[in-house]
């Protein structure tokens, strides 16, 4: 039988084959405790009984399991022999009754990787935490079962665990005779159920709120996390963004919560932002603040509880049939996450941060060779795990802004209101979506799913301009383009801006027309007698997804006034269009950095800021002239430590100017610098460097060879956590010897030893852009491993590592093609791994072009 893949033939076929009536979950996890490892891996007990039906007796199929080893299993009350039936990820079973009852007894391993039941053991107390995370295929490591979205059913879980651990679930829970007993889950997938268990800290609260049939409901509230963390847990804003979530979702969608009780868990070692869980959401513990962050830290944790949150009708009460439709829940939750984050807290500028940053996720993934239409060609669980990217979150998202601007919000909301009604616990393809939107907008809806959902690539559009003898526009019309590998050109509703400059200077709107723009050129007879234009900004307002070019007169306007731009949406905007512009090596990387050094200073949303710093190291890194990178790099740290002098004291600015200059120093007396703050022999008024500050500052001197292994071992002797210990793997294996380099290298590559959490630290270690030369030897024994490693390690690991070490820092021709020869070599690996090495490729060639743009403006100035 094939290994742990899953094919979409395969679901499709048992999915017609079979029914599920029912799951009973039985866990002993008392072992997490226990003292000592095994020869192998640590273990707990798993005792699975699965209820279903079959509509071709006689049949055989399968049930998924992972596990090292399976003591019993029986079908129908007849014992099987599990050497005969069990292969390590899968159960045969043949000649199949109409009704059936499986039970597996199996000893299934504790997870270091975060995938299925993982074990963390706080450093700080020796605390023993436990979480599941299964998205796509993982609940297969912890129960036996039928790993697929649309085998839909009730679950029961119970759980034995020590006696001073609590336990949690999708259901409520309670304890009796040492057990934890769980209410029994409405029909839902397998990748959704979920356990937690630990000594956690927990909060509680609750939500109220009469319905429209005058019915009350309410739901229990908790939040949990670590006990080291609870000094830090700031739980009361936590439920404030949770109840007006509940509020917003009510108000607009017109079917009550359906889940019972609604637990957050913030939990140790996660790898993705959050998962949605139905009533015991989990989230990565970084969203619990340590130190001091911006509002961007914050508006960015409610925009991931809201996401998570409008998951429980998008995805949780009705859930994509297969993979494909994976953006039926994950668009619709992005999308949600940012309107319930304006429409329902403080955060108000939300779509700023939607344009800014995650549109910038969506525009590199649609130009990768990887890009696929948002409704994806997922062929199995390899394909899927990839597919959880820019394209069917942030572009399906931008997609969905589009079209509540083309049928209508209200008309948006009913159609997700008919949505859950006709689809509650069951599953759907996008027919079914769009034929609620057909019902509701009276528009072919059709049409627009094949230009916006089923083809891929991102349009550029470009104003052009023509003035009358007396200076007025006689036509402004909007050039649309496309690439030659995804040619489409689609509708476009889009707002284009006029704008000038004030008496005072400022440059301000003062028209703007609302059109539709299709095929390769739109005249906007609305603008025609205007005045002419400093500039034209297309896309005003960000209805549409796109690339926004500018005429030749906006492109000067920006250059010498982008900080005078009023509106911080379009101020956004035009930031993110010259970003653009930089990747795609039209404006060279040293006028971008020219223009952080300017304008940044004056950008007062934290979040945009933020993200200028981002990018302003992207392209000094990446994209800058490689005789040009020491002198760019100067010039940024100069101009980052002056914004930190000059900004106002204790202000979120001023902290964000500080961790940008840490990220720059690396002359002698910027790390001198550093070092000062760190030991208080020098201050700057309001800056207080608490304990993640001083990681920051240490990771430059580490990088410089200016902390050595004593120094950060004494920093994690102030600071012995669990956050600790990652910021010190990271800053050992930043340090530049080519020992420490071997080391690190061995750790992650030939070591399964480190958890998920300490991989991803030494990576980030031991690719350091400072030292180039010294990671050179790698790029070929990259080459010549990643193959064994995606075939011997979790997928998860495979993707940290082929992702994280792929040399992109040995920025050269020969890289390239180092990367063609192995792509050319090895045409029957996995199409996952395949992807993934084309994607950093391709980021690759990009970086070089850039390079090159870079280069001939420096020659030419």
């Amino acid at each position: 039988m094939p290994g742990e893949n899953l094919s979409r033939d395969e679901a499709r076929e048992r999915a017609a084959l079979l029914s599920v009536d029912g799951y009973e979950v039985s866990l002993d996890v008392r072992s997490a405790v226990d003292a000592g490892e095994g020869a192998g891996p640590r273990t707990f007990r798993s005792v699975t009984t699965i209820r279903f039906r079959c509509n071709e007796p006689g049949a055989s199929s399968f049930a998924d399991l992972i596990a090292p080893s399976v003591t019993a299993v029986s079908l129908n009350g007849r014992d099987l022999d599990p050497s005969e039936v069990f292969d390590g990820s899968r159960i045969l079973l043949e000649d199949l009754a109409a009704d059936n009852e499986l039970v597996v007894d199996a000893q299934c391993a504790y997870s270091r990787t975060g995938e299925g039941l993982h074990r963390f053991v706080d450093p700080e107390d020796g605390e023993v935490y436990l979480y599941t995370q299964y998205e796509p295929a993982d609940s297969r490591r912890v129960f036996a079962n039928f790993e697929q979205p649309d085998l839909k059913a009730p679950f029961r879980f119970e759980v034995r665990a020590p006696e001073e651990w609590t336990v949690w679930s999708n259901g409520a829970g309670e304890r009796h005779d040492g057990v934890w007993r769980f209410a029994e889950t409405k029909p839902i997938s397998t990748y959704i159920t979920c356990v937690v268990a630990g000594p956690y800290h927990y909060v509680t609260d609750s939500y109220e709120r009469v319905l429209e049939d005058g019915t009350r409901l309410e739901i229990p509230l908790g939040a949990l996390c670590r006990k080291g963390l609870a000094k830090h847990f700031d739980a009361d804003d936590v439920f404030l963004v949770t109840k007006q979530g509940l509020d917003f979702f009510h108000d607009n969608f017109d079917y009550p919560y359906p889940f019972g009780k609604y637990d957050q868990a913030f939990v140790p070692e996660y790898n993705l932002g959050a998962m949605e869980n139905p009533g015991l959401v989990t989230f990565r513990e970084e969203y619990i603040f340590r130190g001091k962050v911006t509002q961007a830290s914050y508006e960015a944790r409610a925009n991931v509880i809201l996401h998570e949150m409008a998951h429980m009708w998008f995805g949780d009460l009705v859930t994509m049939e297969w993979w494909d439709d994976l953006w039926l829940k994950e668009s619709f939750a992005d999308f949600m996450g940012s309107f319930s984050l304006v429409g329902a807290t403080r955060f108000t500028d939300g779509w700023i941060t939607f344009a800014n940053r995650r549109k910038a996720w969506a525009y590199r993934a649609d130009q990768l060779p990887s890009t696929h239409p948002v409704t994806a060609d997922i062929r199995d669980l390899q394909d899927a795990k990839l597919n959880f990217d820019g394209i069917t979150y942030a572009k399906g998202a931008s997609v969905l802004k589009q079209l509540v601007a083309y049928v209508g919000r209200e008309a948006f909301l009913e159609g997700a209101r008919r949505y859950f009604k006709r689809h509650a616990y069951g599953n759907t393809r996008l027919g079914d979506l769009l034929a609620v939107l057909e019902e509701t907008s009276g528009r072919d809806m059709g049409a627009w799913a094949r230009s916006w959902l089923q083809t891929a690539g991102v349009n550029a559009l470009t104003p052009q301009v023509v003035l009358d003898p007396e200076g007025r526009i006689q036509e402004l019309a909007v050039v649309q383009e496309a690439a030659e590998s995804h040619p489409e050109l689609r509708p476009h509703r889009v707002a284009v801006g006029l704008y000038q400059r004030s008496e005072v200077g400022a440059l301000e709107r003062y028209a703007r027309a609302e059109v539709d723009v299709d095929g390769a050129r739109t005249v906007i007879a609305e603008l025609a007698g205007q005045d002419a234009p400093d500039l034209v900004l297309v896309n005003d307002d960000d209805l549409t997804y796109c690339k926004i070019r500018f005429d030749e007169t906006s492109l000067a306007t920006l250059r010498e006034h982008l900080g005078a731009l009023t509106d911080p949406l379009a101020r956004a905007l035009c930031w993110s269009a010259l970003w653009n512009l930089t990747r795609d090596a039209l404006l060279p990387a040293r006028d971008f950095i020219a223009l952080v050094l300017r304008f940044a200073g004056r950008e007062t949303d934290i979040g945009v800021l933020q993200m200028l710093h981002a990018w302003a190291q992207s392209a000094l890194v990446h994209y800058v002239a490689p005789a040009w990178r020491e002198t760019g790099g100067r010039a940024l740290a100069e101009g980052a430590l002056a914004e930190l002098r000059q900004a106002e004291p204790g202000s979120e600015h001023q902290l964000a100017w500080a961790r940008f200059f840490a990220s720059l120093a690396s002359a002698p007396a910027d790390l001198e610098l550093l070092r000062a703050l760190l030991d208080g022999t020098e201050e700057i008024t309001g800056l207080e460097v608490d304990q993640e500050l001083r990681w920051a500052f240490l990771e430059p001197l580490a990088t410089y060879g200016a902390a050595d292994e004593k120094a950060l071992g004494d920093e994690l002797a102030r600071d012995d956590t669990a956050s600790g210990k990652r910021h010190q793997v990271r800053c050992l294996a930043a340090r530049p010897s080519a020992a420490v380099k071997e080391r690190a290298w061995t750790q992650v590559v030939e070591s399964d030893a480190l958890s998920n959490a300490l991989v991803e630290a030494t990576i980030a270690g031991f690719v350091r852009p400072s030292q180039r030369e010294l990671l050179a030897p790698y790029a070929q024994r990259y080459f010549a491993v990643i193959e064994r490693v995606w075939q011997e390690r979790s997928i998860q690991i495979g993707m940290d590592v082929v992702r994280g070490l792929f040399p992109s820092l040995r920025d050269s021709r020969e890289t390239l093609d180092a990367a063609d020869a192995w792509l050319a070599a090895h045409e029957g690996a996995a199409p996952a791994l395949r992807r993934l090495v084309l994607e950093a490729r391709d980021d690759l060639a990009r970086a070089l072009r850039g390079q090159a743009c870079d280069a001939a403006a420096g020659s030419a100035g």
